[in-house]
């Protein structure tokens, strides 16, 4: 046998396998591109998490800006050196007690959060039972964990209930998102909760989607759920979303928070997170104690849309909260049918494998508190006209 050497093939060629990869990629339609966005960009804007409108809002935005003045453009370090300000203390306590919690610890984004709560509450020996639509963020914090792991099937208590009944004696945790975030499903929370009390087990909810938009004045999915001070429940949220800021945190019993501090890496080895989204996550907490008519209209305005589309003969799934999903009968299908919106002005997500657990490529939508009657009915018609040449209408209109 005739091994090459790096001698004999050369340097340029170490990472030639990328091109083929890329290569295949590109053929079945799975290439991504990143879009720079302008700063004054006049697109309908239906692709972001922003649901309550509040990423521009002059009250979040000015927040941030005074904060970086003030504080610096960065946390300068990590929360356990230089990392934690008096922004991110209030921030922790105002998270806690907007969403009923003992306890919350920020973290630089949701995806650190994820991974910092997994790792820490579980590892070898320990067992973690996982919805199988779980984020990318949730299954790499289980990778991360070391721990055994089933994947149960989506929304399915018994399986669960089953997983946690034959695991022996080991510790376990039950790992969901709330909303999930590819068709806006919900998990059923109050069912999961009382499955894993029966058997002894921690409940960890990704409140990501759910945080801003459900509950009471949008608390969140785990708070409409009356698991929102659960000694045995633990919640991970994102502040990049419905609150228009930047960073994750984890909400819980305080001894559980205590024990993240002391051993969650992506706490203790990650910088902070910067000053300026500490304080537009606070500025958009206040604007949502003092309008807590915003979540219910993100939620009606993606009922909305899902009704209109599923009119003209799309397969759209039933929002839950602010997500809706419109399924593409391709990959190919899908990229081009995003494109064909943006050519219009329509700004939608365009989810294809390997992100989507059920391999079925779609378009998300994301509904926002501030979206006009005009604005619904200029997305239904665009997305259900170039849908219609995309091959994604399934009955006539």
């Amino acid at each position: 046998m005739t091994v090459s050497t790096a001698e004999e093939t050369g340097p340029e060629s170490v990472f030639d396998w990328i091109d083929t990869r890329a290569q295949a990629r590109a053929k079945a339609g799975l290439a991504r591109r990143v879009r720079p966005r302008p700063a004054g960009s006049t697109e309908l804007d239906l692709a972001s998490n922003d649901y309550l409108g509040l990423a521009r809002d002059k009250r979040v935005a000015g927040a941030a800006a005074a904060a970086s003045l003030r504080w610096g453009a960065g946390a300068t370090g990590s929360r356990l050196v230089t990392g934690s300000t008096e922004l991110h203390t209030e921030l922790e306590y105002e998270l806690a007690n907007f969403c009923g919690a003992q306890s919350a610890l920020v973290f630089s984004s949701g995806y650190a959060a994820n991974l910092g709560v997994l790792t820490a509450l579980s590892g070898p020996g320990t067992a973690i039972v996982a919805d199988q639509q779980i984020h990318a963020s949730l299954i790499d914090g289980t990778r991360l964990s070391r721990a055994d792991v089933v994947a149960a099937g989506h929304l399915d208590v018994p399986q669960v209930a089953h997983a946690l009944a034959t695991r022996g004696k080991r510790r376990a945790l039950v790992v969901t998102d709330s909303v999930f975030s590819v068709d806006g499903d919900l998990a059923p929370l109050a069912e999961l909760a009382a499955a894993c009390r029966e058997h002894g087990s921690a409940l960890v909810v990704d409140d990501a989607h759910g945080l801003g938009v459900l509950g009471e004045g949008g608390r969140g999915a785990v708070h409409a759920a009356g698991l929102a001070k659960a000694p045995d429940v633990v919640t991970t949220v994102a502040l990049s979303k419905a609150l228009g800021a930047q960073g994750g945190a984890v909400l819980g019993p305080s001894r559980v928070i205590r024990h993240l501090v002391d051993t969650a890496r992506t706490f203790i080895f990650d910088t902070g997170l910067a000053p300026s989204s500490a304080a537009a996550a606070l500025a958009a907490l206040k604007v949502l104690r003092e309008e807590p008519d915003r979540p219910g209209r993100a939620v009606a305005a993606a009922r909305d849309l899902a009704e209109r589309l599923r009119d003209r003969g799309l397969r759209v799934s039933e929002p839950a909260a602010a997500v809706v999903s419109v399924r593409a009968p391709s990959p190919e299908a899908a990229t081009a049918w995003a494109q064909a919106c943006r050519d219009q002005g329509v700004q939608v997500g365009c989810f294809r494998p390997p992100s989507v657990p059920d391999q079925v490529s779609r378009l998300r939508l994301t509904a926002r508190a501030d979206l006009t009657e005009a604005d619904v009915a200029r997305a239904v018609r665009v997305i259900s006209e170039t849908g219609a040449s995309a091959g994604a209408v399934s009955r006539p209109r």
